[in-house]
């Protein structure tokens, strides 16, 4: 099983998709040099870059967390049967996620929190199952935290326009909205403290309610930072944004503020997307950061 202790808190890896998202890295990531994709091929590939199409790879992943006698699920990923015409990687998916939860021994009445980190099109998709022909909570015991910046802002009656253009369209009415008509929602601003050792804070930029999960127990130290990162390029470069980042100027100074506290703090950084070896121990290396080692979890493409 994928899974470290981090204190008195297990954390376990359960996959959802690994694998192109059909994007390069000039398109996924405009600003970023080129010559970093370049000069990095003996590491990024294959776990973060494909080495022949020279696509980047991505992982969709939900990480289970077993904290003060609860089970906590990080984002839920793009679910199956949603309907997703501006955004084809995600569209009409049958995977095995849920038979992945039970393998590391979660049935969805098992669940007791559910952390949306933002909203997504792949971060609240297993929120709901289609049950005929209506969307229901998948997790029917579970309080799913969600930022209340980022309902606002995705919520289509209030009409934000985003630089996803249509790419989340039909997030909120399949994903979202069924779980809060549930009364299942808690949303939260600013800071929300789940238990002594987990503390949601609000991390603005990728979209305006981004937030991150920060883990201490004992003496470790991990933070779940969701989006702010889609590659280990972006510890190098901390000022390189993806093409999703709503707030290009929020999102570097969340990025290097949420990379400088990892570092000080000797803290685990547990993206939502990387594959590999899923998390990164961050170290500063003059105004930028590096990478000192890698979490324990198996990589995708090494697992029988």
């Amino acid at each position: 099983m994928e899974q470290i202790k981090l204190g008195d808190v297990s954390v376990t890896r359960v996959w959802e998709y690994y694998g192109s998202v059909d994007m390069t890295p000039d398109t996924f990531f405009p600003d970023s040099p080129k010559e970093v994709w370049d000069d990095g091929g003996s590491w990024l590939t294959p776990h973060f870059l494909d080495p022949e199409s020279t696509v980047v790879n991505c992982a969709i992943q939900t990480w289970v967390l077993h904290s003060e006698g609860r089970t906590i699920l990080v984002d839920t990923g793009v679910g199956n049967h949603k309907e997703r015409p501006y955004a084809p990687v995600w569209r009409h998916l049958e995977t095995d996620f849920l038979a992945g939860l039970a393998r590391a021994g979660v049935a969805p009445e098992d669940v007791d929190i559910v952390i949306n980190t933002h909203l997504h099109v792949d971060h609240v998709g297993w929120n709901t199952y289609l049950d005929g022909r209506n969307w229901v909570p998948t997790f029917p015991n579970a309080t799913y935290l969600m930022p209340k910046d980022d309902f606002d802002f995705w919520n289509p009656v209030n009409g934000h326009t985003s630089v996803l253009g249509r790419g989340n369209q039909n997030v909120f009415e399949d994903s979202v909205a069924p779980v809060h008509a549930s009364g299942r929602t808690r949303l939260w601003e600013n800071s929300y403290r789940i238990d002594a050792g987990l503390r949601l804070d609000a991390a603005p930029g990728h979209t305006p309610g981004s937030s991150v999960l920060t883990l201490t127990s004992g003496t470790d130290r991990a933070v779940f930072v969701g989006d702010l990162l889609h590659s280990p390029v972006q510890i190098l470069e901390p000022d390189t944004n993806s093409c999703f980042c709503e707030d290009p100027a929020g999102a570097r100074a969340t990025r290097r503020k949420v990379l400088g506290w990892a570092a000080d703090n000797n803290a685990l950084v547990i993206p939502a997307h990387l594959g590999g070896h899923g998390a990164a121990e961050v170290t500063r290396d003059g105004d930028t950061f590096a990478i000192k080692g890698w979490a324990p979890f198996a990589p995708y493409l090494e697992q029988a």
